[in-house]
């Protein structure tokens, strides 16, 4: 059975070292997209981080889908849409937060219209994850967020990788049981509604569209892309992701320098 929908991860997969999309993966993506094959960004930014490359590539229209807070939302691009929403509630906030305190790790929380953060000495990633994403910051105090509650579609532990990673390992088993945990950089593990992915997210897109698995191709290059490549019919990881993605993955294709997301297409869409 044909590809019909192509589900690509931007940082590490679509874009190159430089956070841009070379020539030859726009034009091969937009050639797709002409024969009827849907081209869906899937990625853990807020809608205002991926808007720059939507318009690149011309996914702006009310035929256009995409996936963002790592699967935790999933809209219309030109309605605004929700297919499929999960976030996380007030309670989730306190216990992430005391998780976090706990564990020694800088911490902020994702709404649709800012980065909150408690930390007074904020973190260099979460200035880093706002200009990245186009978001502003607003610090806030636990008590605040309580006070006045904001819409919170997933929360970030932030810190040096080697400072985050010892952390990761004490995190007990029933947190991870309670949500979904993944890493998406070497400094960022995300933590979502227990039942938002990538994965879980593409399939409802598929339903929605009338698509099957099998007519999906997946893109990916880290831990927060395992599930959607566990779910296409051909998942591919790039030749720059980490290891448990390469296990996964069905086929893996050039780095994110070398046009993989271009070759793999022209390969087994085009």
């Amino acid at each position: 059975m044909s590809i019909r929908m192509i589900a690509i991860d931007i940082d590490g997969t679509l874009v190159n070292s430089e956070r841009k999309i070379t020539e030859k993966v726009k034009q091969t993506l937009m050639t797709a997209r002409e024969k009827g094959v849907k081209i869906v960004l899937c990625t853990g930014r807020p809608f205002p981080g991926v808007e720059p490359e939507l318009a690149e590539l011309g996914l702006v229209t009310a035929q256009d889908y995409v996936i963002t807070y790592n699967g935790s939302l999933v809209q219309n691009v030109g309605t605004k849409d929700t297919i499929f929403s999960a976030g996380l509630t007030n309670d989730d906030f306190l216990e992430i937060n005391y998780m976090a305190q706990k564990l020694g790790v800088h911490l902020h929380t994702s709404s649709t219209d800012a980065i909150y953060t408690a930390n007074r000495d904020i973190s260099p990633y979460t200035v880093y994850e706002s200009f990245l994403v186009h978001m502003p910051i607003k610090y806030r105090s636990a008590d605040e967020m309580m006070a006045d509650p904001v819409a919170i579609i997933k929360m970030m532990m932030i810190d040096e990788p080697e400072i985050l990673d010892a952390a990761i390992t004490q995190l007990p088993a029933e947190f991870r049981e309670r949500y979904t945990v993944v890493k998406s950089a070497p400094f960022y593990l995300e933590i979502l509604h227990q039942g938002a992915s990538k994965g879980v997210a593409l399939s409802h897109l598929a339903n929605h569209l009338g698509l099957k698995a099998d007519e999906v191709m997946a893109i990916g290059d880290n831990e927060n892309d395992l599930t959607m490549i566990d779910y296409a019919g051909i998942g591919v990881a790039m030749a720059n992701a980490i290891d448990e993605v390469k296990e996964a993955a069905d086929v893996t294709t050039a780095s994110n320098d070398e046009d993989g997301v271009a070759l793999i297409v022209e390969q087994y869409v085009l």
